[in-house]
């Protein structure tokens, strides 16, 4: 898989496996495409050259059942400034087609240490809070697949315990891929791609 954006080459000659209870970490120094790579993955943008393709059991996956098991949490995805906590949750999910009631989405945003924020509007939220309900958004299918993108970016130690967690959790469910340039991150990391 290659990918170029005019002239210039982000990556070419790409190509790795991951199975069910896998991690692979994406590693490489600024600008090397790690989150270009990532948004490949996603289907949030293609490649110049190649394939992604996921299978299930042997059969061909279609783009709209990856969708369906794929989350993405990254630094550059916003949420709703002028919704609360407990808004954005509810609109994202029913986006996704997800219905919770009240009462389990104030559960999730708990889960990630967001405990009597739920009405706050996310405006007022630090970047490190806002990071952590990416990741209760990402968390609502239960996905197969979790991509993080900087995963640990903005979070204090109890916020990077709760990662860890996540990340434990990931691997038993799924597959987990995440990028990174942080040496104590690619330690996760069953396989690495290494774009430098």
């Amino acid at each position: 898989m290659s990918k170029y954006f005019g002239a210039r080459k982000v990556f070419k000659g790409l190509n790795f496996s991951v199975t069910e209870h896998q991690s692979l970490v994406i590693t490489g120094k600024n600008g090397s495409g790690k989150t270009t790579l990532l948004k490949i993955l996603s289907g949030l943008i293609s490649p110049s050259n190649g394939e992604v393709v996921f299978n299930s059991n042997g059969d061909l996956l279609k783009r709209e059942e990856v969708k369906r098991i794929l989350s993405l949490v990254a630094p550059d995805l916003n949420l709703y400034e002028e919704l609360s906590a407990l808004e954005n949750l509810k609109f994202l999910s029913r986006v996704q087609g997800i219905m919770f009631e009240n009462e389990e989405l104030k559960t999730r945003i708990e889960k990630v240490g967001l405990k009597k924020r739920e009405d706050d509007l996310v405006s007022f939220f630090s970047s490190g809070m806002k990071q952590r309900l990416k990741y209760a958004f990402a968390l609502m299918n239960d996905p197969k697949i979790l991509l993080l993108d900087e995963p640990s970016s903005n979070l204090d130690k109890e916020g990077i315990s709760y990662l860890e967690n996540v990340i434990y959790e990931q691997k038993k469910r799924g597959i987990l891929i995440l990028a990174t340039n942080h040496k104590d991150e690619i330690r996760y990391g069953d396989q690495i791609v290494d774009l430098d």
